[in-house]
C-alpha cells in the first residue's frame, strides 16, 4: 500500500509507533491512503500522533467536521486499528 512507501522506516513490517508521529506525519498517513481531502482536517485541528491515539470514535465523527461516510472509514480502518496495535505493542 501506499503508506507503506511512505514510511520508509518500516519496523518489523509494521508502520512505526503513531505515538511519534507529528502532525505532518498523521496528515500524510491520512492522505497516502486515500483520504486526502480529509487529511486536511487533521492539519487543522493539530492532531499529532498522540492525540490520534486518544481520538474517540464520537472525536472523530464530529470533532473534525467530515462527512460520516469518509469519518466512519477513518475511524473504524485506520484510527482504530493504529490505536488497537499500539496497545498490543506497548502492552507485550
Amino acid at each position: 500500500m501506499l503508506y507503506v512507501l511512505y514510511f520508509s522506516l518500516v519496523e518489523n513490517g509494521q508502520l512505526p509507533d503513531p505515538a511519534e508521529w507529528a502532525v505532518l506525519d498523521v496528515v500524510n498517513y491520512f492522505k497516502a491512503v486515500g483520504f486526502e481531502e480529509q487529511a486536511n482536517a487533521f492539519q487543522d485541528q493539530e492532531i499529532d500522533g498522540k492525540s490520534l491515539l486518544l481520538m474517540t470514535r464520537n472525536d472523530v465523527l464530529t470533532g473534525l467536521s467530515l462527512k460520516l461516510g469518509p469519518a466512519l472509514k477513518i475511524y473504524e480502518y485506520h484510527v482504530k486499528p493504529l490505536q488497537t496495535q499500539h496497545l498490543k505493542n506497548n502492552t507485550s
